[in-house]
């Protein structure tokens, strides 16, 4: 088995190792120092959490790959208070331009104990906010943001808690830690 590399993507930091415009945004190479390894997905620029990059190509497959339906967990804090309606349409999969998500799980959470965000999400004193843990088994582009507005509950805030069997557990953002390459 290859390297296999858990990193807490900060806010505002691109899921590559090199930046194609004009070099100024944050990449991963100002974090992780590894040479030959690469991220196995994405996760948006507006988003944080677990990414994981490796070294082995089939491993990488493994874990990116939607057939393999490796479970994703993202804590997201959402506007609105979400009713149980919202918290259906979610479980059961929801229509986006481009089809029907899987289903997924979903419960409410209270706010978890994280890192501040910078820049910190807006606040509005009239429009009340909530959390939720969202697990995907598929991974179309910004999908969990897709389907928390296809249900009136635009996302604040994203951070990707697990992916399979690992999570963000003890890794401050911008951090790295390297674990046994096992599926």
């Amino acid at each position: 088995m290859g390297r296999l590399i858990l990193f807490n993507k900060p806010y505002g930091v691109l899921s590559q190792f090199t930046d194609g415009s004009d070099g100024a945004r944050a990449t991963l190479s100002d974090f992780v120092p590894v040479p030959g390894v690469y991220p196995a997905g994405r996760l948006d620029r507006d988003s944080e959490g677990l990414l994981l990059l490796c070294d082995d190509g089939r491993l990488q497959a493994r874990i990116a790959d939607p057939r393999f339906k490796l479970e994703k967990t993202y804590w997201v804090q959402v506007e609105g208070e979400v009713g149980e309606e919202a918290l259906r349409q979610l479980a059961a999969g929801v229509t986006l331009k481009d089809g029907v998500t899987r289903p997924a799980q979903v419960a409410r959470i209270a706010a978890p104990d994280l890192w501040p965000r910078d820049p910190p999400v807006r606040y509005r004193k009239t429009v009340p906010d909530g959390w939720l843990a969202i697990t995907i088994r598929e991974g179309r582009n910004r999908q969990v943001r897709r389907m928390t507005a296809a249900v009136g509950h635009p996302t604040l805030r994203l951070v990707r808690w697990s992916v399979g069997p690992w999570t963000l557990a003890d890794l401050a953002p911008g951090t790295w830690r390297e674990v046994a390459a096992r599926l």
